[in-house]
């Protein structure tokens, strides 16, 4: 018998990662998403409700490119239940190569300046078995997630060229 996936595992125990969460989305992402599902209207413009996301400290380079002058940002719109708008009983419905930069690079914590050492909080690491690592069990590599990191931040500075190409339009 299969031992049940950490993801299914912390699902049972806790608001996993797609639950209750702001995903912040490129442009990029969603030109992906939109050509991959029929879905539209996947994004809206939200403050952030959790202090973590602003990283005015940790990362000037994400407060400079991902926050409006309002304080809101893109991010995937939620279910009523506060689930991912892409969250199914089985998890992701998107298929991995076009599920949001931020959610590819999930547990990796992150600043323009590369992978930190450590994971981010918030993965039920005391539901991995002795002698197992977190990145490990995810299947997660760190040297894809760094081609993702770089990705996101050059596709941030993508969106931030787009936002001042439609404002200098409009003037």
């Amino acid at each position: 018998m299969s031992e049940e996936f950490l993801c299914a595992r912390c699902a049972k125990h806790q608001t996993t990662c797609c639950q209750q969460t702001d995903i912040h989305v490129t442009l990029g992402d969603v030109r992906r998403i939109a050509e991959a599902s029929s879905v539209t209207n996947f994004t809206e413009y939200r403050s952030a409700t959790d202090p973590a996301y602003n990283q005015t400290d940790e990362d000037p380079f994400w407060q400079q490119h991902v926050f409006r002058p309002d304080g809101t940002r893109r991010v995937l719109k939620h279910q009523p239940n506060g689930d991912c708008q892409f969250l199914g009983s089985q998890g992701c419905t998107l298929e991995a190569t076009v599920r949001p930069l931020i959610c590819r690079l999930y547990p990796f914590d992150y600043t323009a300046d590369g992978l930190n050492q450590q994971p981010a909080g918030g993965c039920p690491v005391e539901l991995l078995r002795p002698q197992q690592q977190l990145l490990q069990v995810l299947g997660m590599d760190r040297a894809q997630a760094e081609q993702y990191r770089a990705q996101l931040y050059a596709e941030l500075t993508e969106q931030d060229d787009s936002n001042a190409t439609s404002e200098s339009a409009a003037a």
